[in-house]
């Protein structure tokens, strides 16, 4: 398998995305969500929020584009035909609701075989447009060998 330059030496640039409301209500309606933070904004401001609240999920909304271009970075190969999702690790913050700017960084912690695959972890933290923390994320691949 293909030896990743050491982990030092690979950055990744942070991603923005804005938070839209109508994105919230699709990805809540998607999952399944029928929580009324989710969907209705006079119920999010009766309960305090500026606007609609994002599920804790949606982290997968907001941190995938930097998610992606940090599995795409060329110094890595990763071998897509041959990559398994493997785990998914969150920590919470302040709550994300339509209109936060959030700024995902992602960075390398781990890139290792393990019996005769290839583990490779990356750790991502979010912010919202006032520096708070909205999520901290460890992401987890393997990819097995070609036969």
């Amino acid at each position: 398998m293909p030896a990743s330059p050491p982990l030092t030496e690979i950055s990744f640039q942070p991603f923005v995305y804005v938070v839209g409301r109508e994105k919230i209500r699709e990805y809540a309606r998607a999952v399944g969500e029928t929580n009324p933070l989710y969907h209705d904004v006079a119920a999010a401001r009766a309960a305090g929020y500026a606007d609609l609240v994002a599920p804790p999920m949606f982290v997968v909304v907001y941190a995938a584009a930097a998610f992606e271009a940090a599995m795409s970075e060329p110094a890595l190969q990763i071998d897509f035909a041959m990559l398994l999702h493997s785990g998914q690790e969150f920590e919470w913050g302040e709550l994300v609701v339509a209109g936060d700017e959030v700024t995902t960084e992602i960075a390398l912690a781990e890139d290792r075989e393990r019996v005769g695959m290839r583990f490779v972890a990356f750790d991502s933290t979010s912010r919202n447009q006032r520096g708070a923390r909205v999520c901290s994320g460890r992401w987890t691949v393997v990819v097995r060998p070609r036969a």
